[in-house]
């Protein structure tokens, strides 16, 4: 059966949303029932650089207003903190805590083991090779770690790296 565009479309989303959703499921099992994906995407950007709710909102492709109600959240939460500026008193810089760092950590470990799973459903040659074809097609920097909207459209230049996230202690 020959499929359309629309369809290899809709299973990529499709195979991303699968990811997606058994990760936040598993984060919930494991102690971060008060998450959502956007809060990983902040958390990543804020532990980037992202210091303000205005960079915030620019690195994310949402308004400042959305951008400061995710800081809010993430603070009340304990993911992120707010201190003063040691260059200007007047400024807060937004910072990630240990308690978001293992977040992300813990994040990182569940989409590993999502992959092994998948690995098992369809074999690790053929997810390598999968992966292998998503790159050629997308490239290597096709969506940015720090930004969840489909506008995410910032250009990283040629041969960027991806932002690496800090770890404490690294």
């Amino acid at each position: 059966m020959s499929r359309s565009g629309a369809d290899l479309a809709l299973l990529l989303l499709g195979g991303f949303r699968s990811l997606v959703e058994s990760a936040q499921e598993e984060l919930s099992r494991r102690g971060y029932d008060d998450v959502r994906p956007v809060h990983d995407f902040a958390i990543r950007a804020i532990a980037a650089g992202a210091d303000s709710a205005s960079e915030l909102s620019r690195r994310t492709s949402v308004t400042k207003q959305a951008a400061a109600q995710t800081i809010s959240v993430l603070q009340e939460r304990g993911y992120v903190v707010r201190e003063a500026d040691p260059t200007d008193a007047r400024r807060k810089r937004l910072r990630v805590t240990e308690r978001g760092f293992a977040l992300l950590k813990e994040g990182e470990a569940i989409f590993d083991e999502l992959r092994e799973q998948w690995a098992r459903r369809i074999g690790s040659e053929s997810l390598r090779q999968l992966e292998a074809q998503l790159s050629e097609l997308v490239g290597p920097a096709a969506v940015r770690v720090d930004a969840p909207g489909w506008v995410a459209t910032q250009d990283l230049g040629p041969g960027a790296d991806m932002p690496q996230i800090p770890h404490p202690g690294e």
